[in-house]
């Protein structure tokens, strides 16, 4: 596993791609919050927080994880090193868990610079009354929890098809309906003004929730199961491939 491990983080700093994923992340980031007019801009809003980043973040990792996930099988089954790999010393559950914290390793990568933020805001907040750090810790934990769904979801959706630019978009499509379409289904009252828990199916309930800056076991749980759920579908849709090759 953490030879795949290894793979995956050289070969996505081999090429310039890499670097131009994580950039933009930064980039983009970075103008919203600090240079562009609008909700989102920290210094026109005339308080000490990170909030507007932990409300735009989701938005970006919705495009910049698939960027990161979309070549991981993918690319395999395109050069037809996937055969090869399936005959190494190595289970199918190793062989995606290495993958797996691959593509997670470098959403934590891109997550690193950000913590600038939280030195800049501690600047800007007037003497006595810093940011609750409690909810900038808990919003973090629910930033990385949020990537490693997405990333699980990337994954499985690179073993899908063989075309990068699909599984890019299959990603997308899946990691926007766990994250948004719960919540907008049960926005549409179409229960006869009960909702029955549906938003807590998605992501965006349980985001919002530990980002108050208070870690509830049932997020967790949430989380784990739903990391779970994709990377065990990914080794499913493994292990059939493996046994139609033999």
């Amino acid at each position: 596993m953490i030879a795949v491990f290894r793979k995956e983080i050289n070969s996505f700093f081999a090429s310039p791609i890499g670097y131009l994923v994580i950039g933009l992340f930064l980039v983009i980031n970075g103008l919203f919050l600090w240079v562009f007019k609008g909700e989102y801009n920290i210094l026109d809003s005339g308080f000490a927080s990170l909030e507007p980043f932990f409300t735009l973040a989701p938005w970006i990792f919705l495009f910049l994880i698939p960027a990161i996930t979309m070549k991981s099988f993918s690319e395999e089954i395109r050069q037809g090193t996937l055969e090869l790999l399936l005959t190494k010393p190595l289970s199918t559950v190793q062989l995606v868990l290495g993958k797996y914290f691959g593509a997670l390793f470098l959403v934590l990568l891109a997550l690193l610079p950000t913590l600038l933020y939280v030195v800049a805001i501690w600047k800007l907040g007037a003497a006595g009354n810093n940011p609750d750090s409690g909810v900038i810790i808990g919003s973090y934990f629910g930033l990385i929890f949020l990537g490693a769904c997405y990333a699980a979801i990337g994954i499985f959706a690179s073993i899908l098809s063989p075309n990068q630019i699909v599984s890019f978009i299959l990603a997308v499509f899946l990691c926007f309906i766990a994250y948004f379409a719960f919540e907008a289904l049960a926005n549409l009252n179409l229960f006869n003004g009960g909702a029955f828990g549906i938003e807590d199916l998605g992501i965006n309930a349980h985001y919002e929730s530990i980002s108050r800056g208070i870690i509830d076991t049932r997020d967790t749980i949430y989380f784990l199961s739903f990391i779970f759920l994709f990377l065990a579908l990914t080794n499913l849709s493994l292990i059939s491939k493996k046994s139609v090759k033999a």
